[in-house]
């Protein structure tokens, strides 16, 4: 998929008996999910328009009952690129960031961007290598200084202590394998996830929230 469209949301479970659906939002504000007009899902062939209750529900139009709405559980919300403001100077999208190459501070390229991912301890880049090796790196100004979208890349200094995901089994009795095993010395700052609201990078400090 091109970067013609943002990820702005994702439905959850059904709610209730009448087809509402609990909606995770990653717009600035939550409510603007509904008023971006119809989304699409990641394939671009379905055609969704919400609207957005209190508490974190939706109802989806011609959804009615609650296994029409099981059906659409997991189902990515996506917004034309167009609808959404458009980056100042020094500002991206996380989208931007997909497929740049990732080099040090020699300029030695270390991968590219697989996706940015976030497992509840803050943002990380999906960095993959040639040889198909991946590694999660703290989406931080420390460990990312340089975010050059118009150069069309990233300059980072990986921390002495990474995340690497587990291998198969690699994780401990009653652990959840899905789970990266994370060995950061320090705890992650991250950049906030709203997508819908262009990341500044800069001089100034880490802006702090999550989704």
């Amino acid at each position: 998929m091109g970067k013609d469209r943002i990820l702005v949301g994702e439905i959850g479970r059904p709610h209730g008996v009448r087809g509402l659906v609990r909606v995770q939002s990653f717009t600035a504000d939550p409510a603007a999910l509904a008023a971006y007009g119809p989304l699409s899902d990641e394939s671009g062939t379905m055609t969704l328009v919400l609207q957005w209750l209190p508490g974190g529900l939706a109802r989806v139009e011609g959804v009615q009952d609650r296994d029409a709405a099981a059906r659409l559980t997991g189902t990515r919300l996506y917004v034309p690129r167009d609808r959404l403001p458009a980056p100042e100077e020094e500002e991206f999208y996380l989208a931007d960031l997909v497929g740049l190459p990732v080099q040090d501070k020699a300029g030695q390229v270390l991968g590219s961007v697989r996706s940015v991912e976030d497992y509840g301890a803050g943002a990380f880049l999906a960095v993959v290598d040639e040889a198909g090796r991946e590694t999660l790196l703290p989406f931080t100004r420390a460990v990312v200084p340089v975010v050059d979208v118009a150069a069309g890349h990233l300059v980072v200094e990986p921390p002495e202590d990474i995340v690497v995901p587990p291998e198969p089994g690699d994780a401990p009795e009653g652990a959840n394998d899905a789970e990266p095993r994370t060995v950061l010395a320090e705890p992650v700052r991250s950049l906030p996830r709203r997508q819908d609201d262009p990341k500044r990078i800069g001089p100034r400090g880490v802006r702090g929230g999550g989704a």
